[in-house]
């Protein structure tokens, strides 16, 4: 990929802790039933491997299109959401796509996602050309308008949002989750970014890389950026055996499975995910996975 070296201003921020909801009492009633005395975020079953990595999660969902036309700041784009409203509002994530490439190369997240029991907006950006600090501010200007201004705006709490994307839109939520310390969670797949230091990021941050990119080489990208990162920050770092850099433009269970744990533990809060961040995956699929687990 060959792009322009973009500079961006540096957010200085402070450093936030991350709150814990403490709930007196109770334990879970089994691997498959609903949590007794559950956190006030906690949606849906208890989880377990196979609601993970099952093509849908237990939520039923609907979408809608969103016109260029109708916004500020990003391309339009989709809305994904949950259709029952009965456990009370969602947590959401913006989804950025990569340089040159639409959201419909990675759309497969969308619902995904939202059927686990959140409200993604799956983006189109500016132009196809965009560089990450743009593909950056462009997935703030979307949850602000998902959040503010959208239809699905009341099945939303404002203070619960991630975002995340593919290769510069990778490089993008980087950018994003230096610039907006109060997100809680940020998802980079394959990214490509020019800066290598995020020593200021904050936010909860899962960075996922294929073994065999050469686009994005993990070695030149996923790694530093990993590195960087303090740990007090929370991070992990899932390397996915033989891999390209497309490897999220098909169906990929492990980014998936992963993806969902880490948006449940850290947008949602809800502990019972922790046992598939710490220890982690395994298995012929995964080169590598890395996790500072001080959240366990």
């Amino acid at each position: 990929m060959s792009s322009p070296t973009t500079t961006r201003p540096r957010f200085a921020v402070a450093r936030l802790a991350v709150a814990a909801v403490l709930v007196a009492g109770g334990v879970l009633s089994g691997p498959t039933g609903a949590a007794q005395a559950a956190g006030p975020y906690e949606r849906g079953p208890a989880p377990t491997t196979a609601i993970l990595e099952a093509s849908r999660g237990p939520f039923a969902t609907a979408s809608q299109s969103v016109s260029s036309l109708s916004v500020t700041g990003f391309g339009g784009g989709v809305i994904y959401y949950p259709t029952s409203t009965s456990e009370g509002t969602f947590g959401a994530i913006a989804i950025s796509p990569g340089y040159t490439a639409a959201w419909s190369s990675i759309s497969w997240l969308g619902p995904r996602i939202a059927s686990h029991g959140f409200v993604v907006i799956g983006i189109e950006t500016n132009t196809r050309l965009d560089q990450p600090d743009s593909r950056g501010r462009q997935l703030l200007a979307a949850l602000d308008y998902l959040t503010q201004r959208s239809s699905v705006r009341t099945r939303i709490d404002s203070s619960r949002l991630a975002v995340a994307g593919h290769s510069m839109g990778g490089g993008g939520t980087l950018e994003a989750a230096s610039s907006r310390p109060s997100l809680q969670a940020a998802v980079p797949l394959a990214p490509w970014n020019l800066d290598k230091g995020w020593s200021e990021l904050r936010v909860p941050t899962l960075i996922i890389g294929g073994e065999s990119d050469t686009v994005a080489p993990v070695a030149s990208h996923s790694v530093p950026f990993y590195n960087s990162i303090p740990a007090s920050a929370e991070k992990a770092y899932l390397e996915l055996n033989g891999a390209s850099h497309f490897f999220p433009q098909t169906t990929n269970t492990p980014t998936a499975r992963q993806m969902v744990a880490w948006l449940k533990r850290f947008v949602d809060d809800d502990t019972r995910y922790e046992q598939f961040l710490c220890p982690g995956p395994s298995g012929s699929q995964i080169e590598e996975y890395r996790n500072t687990c001080p959240s366990a």
